[in-house]
């Protein structure tokens, strides 16, 4: 897919409108954070990244009964634990609404980014780990799990470090921020999504497998 910086502020400006100033602020500082990544681990998929950045919110601020009525209207499947966390209901319906509001952008790829964005997933590609990196550690984000993971991420010498080196950096960060995610799930005393302990599991069996090598 092919997407030029005429689209991407085509789409910027339509997406500003439809959200509060808070709440597209973030979605700026995400697209920004997603080029910076995406221009270390995936040069060629920049633009796509910044497209998913500006649609991965697009829903945020919809009601828990309006992300409810989407996802029974979009035949979107919600697992047993959906309702007791409806922050995340928004990555769900946004994925479900790009091909008929963003036609222009619905790429599998970046409905994927848009999806998992908040849970994560088993499997996930590098790029739907660059936009949930990128949704967690942007710049407009003050939470101090947010600031600590950023304050890793950027700790190392990204641009010096060799392939397999950056690729282990990002995996330790994401590994990270699923501890931290499930640590304070843990502390509300509200259930942790599977595909999030699947996403974890994963990280760490490759962190581990790489150690053996």
């Amino acid at each position: 897919m092919i997407i030029t910086e005429l689209m991407l502020d085509s789409l910027r400006e339509r997406v500003s409108a439809t959200m509060s100033p808070k709440r597209f602020y973030h979605t700026a500082e995400v697209e920004k954070m997603a080029a910076y990544i995406g221009s270390i681990y995936a040069p060629d998929k920049v633009m796509m990244l910044r497209a998913a950045a500006l649609l991965h919110d697009v829903t945020k601020e919809y009601s828990t009964e309006r992300q409810l009525e989407i996802c029974k209207e979009k035949c979107v499947e919600l697992d047993a634990d959906a309702c007791f966390a409806p922050k995340t209901l928004h990555a769900r319906t946004a994925a479900a609404l790009i091909p008929e509001e963003y036609p222009e952008f619905a790429d599998e790829e970046i409905i994927r980014c848009v999806r998992w964005h908040t849970t994560g997933r088993e499997g996930m590609t590098l790029e739907e780990r660059i936009i949930y990196l990128a949704d967690y550690i942007d710049m407009s984000r003050r939470f101090e799990d947010c600031v600590r993971l950023r304050e890793y991420f950027f700790s190392a010498e990204l641009q010096t470090m060799k392939e397999n080196e950056r690729s282990a950096h990002l995996r330790r960060t994401l590994i990270m921020s699923y501890d931290m995610t499930m640590r304070g799930l843990l502390g509300e005393g509200l259930p942790i999504n599977r595909d999030t302990v699947a996403a974890r599991n994963e990280l760490v069996r490759e962190e581990l497998a790489s150690k053996l090598i």
